[in-house]
């Protein structure tokens, strides 16, 4: 018990260093350009990569952004409280929808919204191979528009190179059949089921099938997940090509919990219901008069999500190959409310408002193709390649029903908006690495990445927030520089890179931003495109039993969209211009192998991210009852960025003794503030969460069973890690604020079976 205390106060002293890995040999390869295969996460200054292996060592049920946690400077969000639902991520303090996510090569990003639904596919972390983040200005391999960070994702055992190779997703060190049961439960009542195959067949033939099954009540009342996937590929694997088709998607039905709660709540002050939900809640009066709460019990969100890819390879020679991928994505679902509105928020001819149920759908494809050709010789990598993707969308909302009906009778099914947009996204690219020197113990390689890129999106229809129509047309024309240097002596690594990365204002960015005068047929409000200048300057030393690194960043933003606390009707974070913006920091990491059975590893992130002649206008009202306007307060000069901590730390120890595997992972983020005003009484706590992993490897052979124990926030630490502001303040000084609760202690047990 006292070892026990002792390891576990360490860590929390210790939080101060990078994740990292051991391998000598691999570590200073291209990240991107590899498959990793090793113990733990391996970091090269801006990069870090992870096995299958490593992402779902601890892997429960929660959704992607919470296997990542181990990644440097990343802060993982949840609607649910548990990571099962809906959930996100912010890198360097850039949003999800900044972050450019590929698997196997195809773009993952929503065209319109531009984030990934992870709920949509739950436990995807079970067929993948590896995964690769890489913070700042991504590779042209790493996406069509690699901004504020980029994530290439693999799956199935495919290798792109015409052989598959050994350890791959779901095979043996013989590359022999294989199947995997696994299961497991916890509070919450929250269930994982996942049931996969590695089949190795006759004619160089290989098929992975894969089923996961996730439900959770959540940490939220009525926040309940459940949550279905799949994947399945199959593949000829040849000596010069390989040809491998996909097939994976999902279903979910989660409750919304994307509302938020006061101060008080999320923090469980003065005895408060962490739980406390209030979507759906509306009054109901009875017949004397007397006022209740009632919440509506479909207050949920519905959709499905199926993928198909067909990908071939050839390799004419040792120095030249050829990829090709053609993809299709096919989404479609609705989320129901139950909500006060005005009547005009449906486009009824009435004044007043009245509780309503209504439903928003969507309906979209995305399709296209990913091409490359790569050369390959003693001194030099080069890559030629381009894509073409087609985005159609369409949107619609369904009134059903009102509590208090106009004096016009609703129509069965009332269709009170449609919009449909249609994006079309192009580039082309040519990257290089020139290998100046390259001895057994010396290289400098020089290496440069152009790509142009061509974005055309239209949309049109209703604007299901304020009736207006949108006839809206854009266009872009991109191009995305980069280059670098990198130098490796004797375990030593330097390396440098300057990069300019261009990106479109999404979805959600036109729909709050902007409006249409129907008179002069012209806009006004429109967001502009975001540039990015990229300075990453980082240091590695590789020892046999340590290792240290150091990365500094400086980011400059032209008109960066920045995040300003506010959220719409759905739940998503409304944005804003600023002119003038940087983010910039320094990523230290370290690690050591302390005994052969012990070793530790960690990082801390320390950052600086302002937006310079900052302004803004705030409302000012009374108090929080009355709401009586008293007129305006304002905040001008260099300010924080919202959502940006100036700290984010990891650090994890792992012991690794005869079958038996024990990891404790501590991650601390600083405060945050909820807008770009660094008000106090708008602001994310501090919080520290510790997670503790059992694993034990009963020794009896085939089939191989592992027991598995999980617990999160072991030291049940009471915090909310996202939140929001109105633009307003009142005369106190007060804020009108919400914040997402996070579960405390919870536990999770299971097993896991390989044949």
């Amino acid at each position: 018990m006292k070892k026990i205390t002792f390891f576990l106060s360490a860590i929390l002293a210790a939080s101060v260093v990078a994740h990292a890995q051991t391998d000598t040999t691999t570590l200073f390869q291209e990240l991107e350009e590899v498959t990793i295969n090793a113990p733990v996460a391996q970091v090269t200054n801006n990069h870090t990569a992870l096995t299958n292996e490593q992402l779902n060592q601890s892997n429960t049920g929660q959704n992607l952004p919470f296997l990542l946690a181990s990644t440097p400077a990343l802060v993982a969000t949840s609607d649910d409280g548990l990571g099962i639902g809906y959930t996100y991520f912010r890198i360097r303090g850039t949003d999800h929808t900044r972050i450019n996510m590929t698997l196997n090569d195809v773009p993952l990003n929503d065209s319109e919204s531009q984030t990934v639904f992870w709920v949509n596919m739950t436990d995807m972390a079970s067929s993948m191979t590896s995964l690769n983040v890489q913070r700042g200005v991504g590779t042209s391999t790493n996406g069509s528009a690699s901004f504020g960070a980029s994530i290439n994702m693999q799956t199935g055992n495919g290798s792109q190179s015409g052989s598959v190779p050994a350890g791959s997703y779901g095979s043996s060190s013989d590359d022999s059949s294989s199947a995997t049961l696994s299961f497991n439960g916890g509070m919450y009542n929250t269930f994982r089921e996942m049931i996969n195959a590695h089949i190795v067949l006759p004619n160089h033939w290989r098929a992975n099938a894969r089923f996961s099954k996730v439900n959770s009540d959540g940490f939220l009342y009525r926040t309940a997940s459940d949550l279905y996937s799949y994947y399945g590929d199959l593949g000829w694997y040849g000596n010069k090509t390989e040809v491998v088709g996909r097939f994976f998607g999902g279903s979910e039905k989660t409750g919304m919990g994307w509302d938020g709660v006061d101060y008080n709540t999320a923090y469980g002050i003065n005895g408060a219901d962490r739980r406390y939900n209030p979507a759906g809640a509306y009054t109901v009066t009875d017949s004397q008069g007397n006022d209740s709460t009632a919440y509506y019990p479909n207050q949920t969100d519905n959709y499905a999500q199926q993928h198909a890819q067909l990908s071939i390879h050839h390799s004419f020679n040792p120095q030249w190959s050829l990829s090709t991928t053609l993809h299709y994505t096919h989404g479609a679902g609705y989320y129901e409310q139950y909500k006060k509105k005005s009547y005009s928020y449906w486009g009824l001819d009435a004044s007043g408002k009245s509780y309503g149920m209504y439903q928003k759908h969507l309906n979209n494809h995305f399709f296209g193709a990913v091409v490359s050709a790569k050369y390959l010789s003693e001194a030099v990598d080069a890559q030629i390649g381009c894509a073409a993707n087609d985005y159609i969308g369409a949107h619609w909302g369904i009134l059903d029903y009102l509590a208090t009906p106009t004096h016009e009778p609703l129509p069965i099914h009332y269709e009170y908006y449609r919009n449909d947009a249609n994006k079309i996204d192009a580039n082309i690219y040519a990257k290089a690495n020139w290998r100046i020197i390259h001895k057994s113990q010396e290289q400098l390689s020089l290496y440069a990445d152009m790509q142009y890129r061509y974005v055309r999106y239209h949309r049109t229809g209703l604007n299901d927030e304020n009736m207006e129509n949108l006839p809206l047309t854009v266009n872009y024309h991109f191009f995305n520089p980069k280059a670098g240097i990198t130098y490796h002596n004797r375990g030593h690594l330097l390396s440098a890179s300057f990069a300019i990365a261009n990106r479109e204002p999404s979805r959600n960015n036109y729909k709050e931003n902007t409006r249409f005068d129907s008179q002069t047929q012209t806009w006004t409000g429109l967001p502009k495109a975001e540039r990015l200048y990229d300075y990453e300057l980082g240091y590695q030393y590789q020892h046999s039993r340590f290792h240290i690194g150091a990365n500094c960043y400086f980011m400059d933003y032209d008109n960066q969209l920045v995040l300003t606390g506010e959220y719409n009707d759905v739940g998503a974070m409304k944005t804003t211009n600023v002119k003038d913006s940087y983010r910039m920091g320094v990523e230290l990491s370290a690690g050591v192998r302390i005994t052969d059975w012990m070793r530790w590893e960690g990082n801390i992130v320390a950052s600086r991210n302002k937006i310079q002649n900052y302004h803004q206008i705030l409302d000012l009202y009374d108090n929080q009852s009355d709401w009586n306007w008293i007129g305006t307060d304002s905040v001008t000069g260099d300010v924080t960025i919202a959502f940006s901590p100036t700290i984010t730390a990891m650090s994890l120890f792992t012991f690794d003794y005869a079958g038996f595997i024990a990891t404790i992972q501590t991650n601390v983020v600083s405060k945050q503030y909820l807008d770009n005003t660094m008000d106090e009484n708008a602001m994310l706590r501090a919080y520290s969460t510790t997670n503790l992993h059992l694993e034990y490897t009963l020794p009896i052979g085939k089939p191989e069973i592992k027991l598995l124990c999980q617990i999160n926030n072991l030291f049940d630490a009471k915090y909310a890690n996202n939140g929001g502001a109105d633009a307003s303040r009142f005369a106190d000084g007060s804020r009108c604020t919400w914040y997402f609760a996070q579960a405390g202690i919870n536990a999770h047990a299971g097993f896991v079976v390989r044949w």
